[in-house]
């Protein structure tokens, strides 16, 4: 089977400072790993990430607890508590990192920082999507769709760095 996952960490300048090309079912087994490539780009640990649902498991709320980072992931079940589409859930959580996200992200800040992460990443994928045509890759293979990725990602940060550095500055 052929199928590609790219995972994308994105500054709140809308800059894409790190990107990952996977062949894998489940993004969770990426986010421990894109934290490392972003402390390695940024040459710094990030204070905060923020992630959807696919992206949640306990070694994650771990990984990032261990690091010092503030994570903000929900799992599925909350996500649907969250969006309303369910009542409140009965099962409390499988570890005390578990209880501390969900009591953190139904808090009126956890889920005002957790709704931020949506104005950040979608639009990027949104226009890589949709103005840059990256809905199919047109390479086959996993080290060349990385390399497709990477360019594609490359070009949208010289774009986005262009269009900041010639925008008229906001008055004072």
């Amino acid at each position: 089977m052929l199928g590609y996952t790219v995972d994308l960490a994105v500054s709140d300048d809308h800059l894409i400072v790190a990107q990952r090309t996977t062949q894998a079912t489940s993004d969770a087994a990426s986010l421990l790993p894109m934290v490392k490539q972003v402390e390695q780009s940024c040459r710094a640990r990030p204070r905060e990430v923020s992630a959807d649902s696919g992206f949640f498991s306990v070694r994650n709320l771990k990984g990032l607890e261990q690091r010092g980072i503030e994570g903000y992931l929900p799992d599925a079940h909350l996500t649907g508590e969250l969006k309303q589409r369910r009542g409140r859930l009965k099962c409390a959580g499988d570890s005390p990192e578990h209880l501390r996200m969900r009591a953190k992200l139904r808090s009126e800040a956890g889920q005002a920082r957790y709704r931020k992460r949506q104005g950040l990443v979608e639009p990027v994928f949104g226009i890589l999507k949709e103005q840059r045509g990256m809905r199919r890759f047109r390479l086959r293979g996993l080290e060349k769709v990385s390399v497709e990725t990477a360019l594609a990602c490359m070009a949208f940060n010289l774009t986005r760095m262009w269009r900041m550095r010639n925008s008229p500055s906001p008055a004072n």
